[in-house]
Order: structure tokens, then sequence, then C-alpha cells
């Protein structure tokens, strides 16, 4: 039996996922870009919705067992040539499978099952927002809001990052981050904000409450109107000469040190 494998870029199938690199496109289709096999694993260990496929016949032959699960949970699956996985890949030098699928909805967990959530403010870097949600699966985080004008949950650098824990984060983005804030105070949720000025140290507030923990852009930090609905201030205390840590790092710290109160 001959098996068909695409080998042009001007496939149609080939055209419509090398459009998924432009956000405004993945919100037409409404589909994400899932790159190599720690991705697609993670969504199939969750029953994570498969549309589309493509896989070289090298992958295809390395990975049978994954391969026959994919089979049986995608829409439609696709040998490829490398050329054409190449053209569809984001990164540079992809592991040999690529898949789209459904976007989220963008809902959370309602607001008063929140123990400990994070709200985050205008985040730029995909590697940051991916590397916050690992953290946050980790640490038992209920759910995550951010602000619209962050970058997308669905970019494919943030899935990337996430290390497939991505599938496992509940999330949204909100265009009103003081309405969720709000939200979370009518339910007896305290507010904590990272501010660099702020008198208490992360560890010296009382995480047994449930907690909504508030972080801000790289550069610029948490805006004044955020800050003002917190009940606490929290910083990371640094030694002289250190202007701030990554947001990703500090939220573990924060994260880690909620956990262990809360253990």
């Amino acid at each position: 039996m001959t098996i068909k494998i695409l080998t042009s870029n001007k496939n149609p199938l080939i055209k419509q996922i090398r459009k998924l690199h432009r956000g405004k496109e993945r919100h037409k289709q409404d589909l994400l870009l899932l790159e190599g096999t720690n991705l697609i694993k993670a969504a199939c260990e969750v029953d994570y919705g498969l549309e589309t496929v493509c896989c070289t016949p090298q992958w295809q032959e390395n990975h049978s067992q994954l391969w026959q699960e994919i089979q049986n949970k995608a829409e439609r699956v696709e040998l490829v040539s490398v050329e054409v996985l190449q053209a569809i890949a984001t990164t540079v030098n992809p592991d040999g499978v690529i898949a789209t699928a459904p976007r989220k909805t963008g809902q959370t967990q309602r607001v008063e099952t929140t123990k400990l959530g994070l709200a985050i403010e205008r985040l730029q870097d995909p590697g940051n927002l991916g590397t916050i949600i690992r953290t946050a699966v980790a640490a038992g985080v209920d759910g995550l809001w951010l602000s619209e004008d962050s970058v997308g949950f669905d970019n494919p650098k943030v899935l990337r990052a996430s290390v497939g824990e991505w599938f496992r984060l509940p999330m949204a983005i909100d265009c009103n981050l003081s309405q969720v804030i709000t939200a979370h105070q009518q339910q007896g949720v305290q507010i904590v904000a990272t501010l660099p000025q702020a008198s208490k140290n992360y560890w010296s507030i009382d995480y047994h409450r449930p907690t909504l923990i508030l972080l801000g852009n790289e550069g610029a930090g948490l805006s004044t109107e955020l800050v003002a609905l917190a009940q606490e201030q929290i910083k990371i205390p640094l030694m002289p000469g250190v202007e701030s840590l990554n947001v990703a790092i500090s939220a573990a710290l924060i994260l880690y040190e909620a956990r262990r109160q809360q253990i």
C-alpha cells in the first residue's frame, strides 16, 4: 500500500496551518498551534481535543504508541515531508509533529472556589507567561486571570514554555481585572499586590486565607488602580544594587510560600 505524504507548501491544509502563526488568525479560526511531542502528548493525557495532526514519517515510526493514540483522538492526521513540517512550524528545529486544536473558551473556575489565584496585568513576554502557568499548576493554583492587553494565552511560545501544563490550568483573559478582583473580594478572598516598595516581605502575610495574588508588567509593575484594591502589599527583598527579579521567578517564590503555608 502506498502511503501518501504531503510535500507541497501550497496544499490548502498547509496554508491554513501556516496562517496560525498570527494571533489574529488563531482567533479567527479559533484554533491553537501545538508544536512538539511533549505538548501533544500532554494534550492527549488530559483528553484535550485535537483537530489536525501533521507529522513526518520518521516521527511516526519513532512514536508509534502516541501515533496510535493520536489517530483515535484527532479529526484528521497527515504525514508530511520534513520541508513541509518546517514550513508550518514556528520553531527553528521542529521535532517532527505539529497539531491544531480548539482554543480554550477562556473561562476559569467560579470565583468562590479560589483558594489560591493569580491575576496578571499587562504581561508581555510569552516565555514568562508559560513559565508562570507551569509553576501555577505545580503550586496548586485554582485559576489565572490575565488582562486583555497582555500576551495571548494562545501564543505558541506560551504553550511551549508551559511544558504541557497549559492544559491543566483554568485561565481567562479579562478586559477588566478590577471587576475580577472585586468579585473575589465579595467572596472573602484577600487581595495581595506585589510592589517593590512595599513594607512587608512576601512571607510575612497569612496565606491560609483564600488569596488572589496580583502581578504586573515586567517593567512597569502594577497599575495604581489595581494596587488600590489590594488589602495587602508585599515585596521580595533584594540585595543592594539589584533592581528586580524576573516576574516568573517572583511568581514562583510567592506561590510556593503560599503553598507552604496552606499545606
